[in-house]
Order: structure tokens, then C-alpha cells, then sequence
């Protein structure tokens, strides 16, 4: 799934592309893809593109009128359509302007929940924006403490919680976690002062990594490409000390460490109700 480096500067080539473009038509290509009924996208045509922003992962489109809020979710895409075709491969929605270019939301896999939620006034208000956390680039030290210690649980699924904190997912906690050399099932509650500094200094060196590696190309990256030390990784030297890259694995996503740098030397048991191995 794209996360807040890859979205912010896909956000940035979309204005840079389609800033000042005069909307024509939106279009939903799939019966999922429209997630709101009101206002009607029909208020934003003939309106010009404004900006294209970011919110944790979300994409913005932002008119006058409205912001059409895109969630890529997992295996979606938002890219320049010059082929415009009826019935698009994995086609969800389509943005056509006057200027004869088109904008098209396409989805890869069968799961079909990429969709665009088109809102009026502050779209922190609504759904599905109005459940977010702050965006994790814009919190300090005292702000992660405090969010910590909200609620015990591991900290990679607290830094992948959208609720908690808006922006990282998988590859990135994987990432950020072995740059703080916190262990991934280290429990929220038990971090102190100087692990919620770790945390931010970490988030701010990923993010400004994956932002730089994004904004040197033409499109968004897949996830294998992205840059990282133990994401995907298994196996491999850890750039760091030389230890071997260790996995946890779910059914739906792998965790990724160091145990030299994260867990003290011990391995983490590969099962989903894992403790450190005795």
C-alpha cells in the first residue's frame, strides 16, 4: 500500500500536472467507487483543479466546491488516462477535463476498495478523513509519548494505526522501528521519553528517504523498489551491524527486524501470538 512518502509526491506531480484544469466530467466507472451521495460530483464541473494535497495516505483533489478524497487502499493508482477506454482494466473512477486530458483511478487485484469520497467544507469532517490521527511527520516528542501511553499494544501495530497516527504502514513501521532499535513487540505503555524521540527522529529520516527516492522519479514506486534496511529483507546482511534480516509472518503482512539492533540478539517466534523465544 502507498504510504506518506509515496502519496505526498505523487500529490505533487498531480498538481504540478493537472493544477488549473477545468473539470468536465467525473465519471464512476465501478459501482463501488463512489463512497458518498452527497453533494453530487456534478458540483464540481466545470470547475478547476485547485491542488492536489495529501492526508496520511489519502489523496485531495481539491475544486471550489468540493474535495474528491481518493483512498488508493492496497493495489490502487491514480495516473494520467490518454487512452480513455470505455472499460478500463481495473478502472474505478475516472476525472475527464476540457483540455481533453483524463485522470483514472485503477485498481489491481479483486479486493475493489479503492474508492472517492467527494466532500463539502473542511474535509476533516468527514469520513473518511475525521477518524484520522495526526500525520505521523507532524508530531514531537511530547505528542508521542502521550499517544504512546494512550493504550498498551505492540508499537508496530500502534505506528500502522491510522487512528493513532496517519500515514505509515507496513514497510515504513518495519523501517522506523529498526532505526529507533526498538523491537516491534515492545509494548507501547513501557516506552519512555527517549524511545518516543527515537520514534520521531526515525519517522522524520524514512519519510525523508522515501520522499527523496519518490520525487526523483515519473510515477509512483512499486514497494518492492523502495528504499529500506529490513522491509522485504529477509535473509540479507542488516546494514547496520551484519545480523540476518528475521521475518514474523501473518496472515495478511510480515514483520521485519534486526535482532541485533532491535531485540537484543533474540528472535522474535514466527506465530501470532509470539513472545521473545525463551
Amino acid at each position: 500500500m502507498p504510504e506518506l512518502p509515496e502519496v505526498q509526491a505523487h500529490a505533487e506531480r498531480l498538481t504540478e500536472g493537472f493544477a488549473g484544469a477545468v473539470l468536465q466530467r467525473f465519471q464512476p466507472i465501478a459501482f463501488t467507487a463512489l463512497k458518498t451521495f452527497s453533494p453530487d460530483p456534478a458540483v464540481t464541473h466545470g470547475e478547476a483543479l485547485e491542488s492536489v494535497g495529501r492526508r496520511g495516505k489519502l489523496l485531495l483533489l481539491r475544486f471550489p466546491s468540493a474535495t474528491h478524497v481518493v483512498h488508493l487502499m492496497q493495489g490502487g493508482r491514480l495516473r494520467p488516462d490518454p487512452k480513455q477506454a470505455a472499460k478500463p482494466k481495473g478502472g474505478q473512477a475516472r476525472w475527464t477535463f476540457d483540455d481533453g486530458r483524463a485522470l483514472l483511478l485503477s485498481e489491481a487485484g479483486t479486493e475493489r476498495k479503492a474508492g472517492v469520497w467527494v466532500v463539502d467544507g473542511n474535509p476533516e469532517d468527514h469520513e473518511p478523513l475525521d477518524h484520522l490521527g495526526p500525520d505521523a511527520t507532524d508530531v514531537d516528542a511530547d505528542a508521542m509519548l502521550a499517544l504512546l501511553h494512550e493504550e498498551n499494544t505492540r508499537v508496530h501495530g500502534f505506528l500502522r494505526d491510522q487512528r493513532r497516527l496517519a500515514g505509515l504502514g507496513r514497510r515504513l513501521a518495519n523501517e522506523v522501528l529498526h532505526r529507533a532499535k526498538l523491537s516491534p513487540f515492545a509494548m507501547t505503555a513501557k516506552l519512555g521519553p527517549d524511545d518516543a524521540a527515537a520514534l520521531v527522529d526515525a519517522i522524520t529520516d524514512a519519510v525523508d528517504e522515501g520522499l527523496a527516492y519518490e520525487r526523483s522519479r515519473d510515477d509512483m514506486s512499486s514497494s518492492k523498489d523502495r528504499p529500506g534496511a529490513v522491509h522485504h529483507r529477509t535473509g540479507e546482511a542488516c546494514p547496520v551491524c551484519g545480523d540476518a534480516i528475521r521475518e514474523v509472518a501473518y496472515t495478511r503482512y510480515t514483520v521485519h527486524y534486526c535482532p541485533t539492533c532491535q531485540t537484543g540478539g533474540k528472535v522474535l517466534a514466527d506465530n501470532t501470538t509470539s513472545k521473545f523465544l525463551k
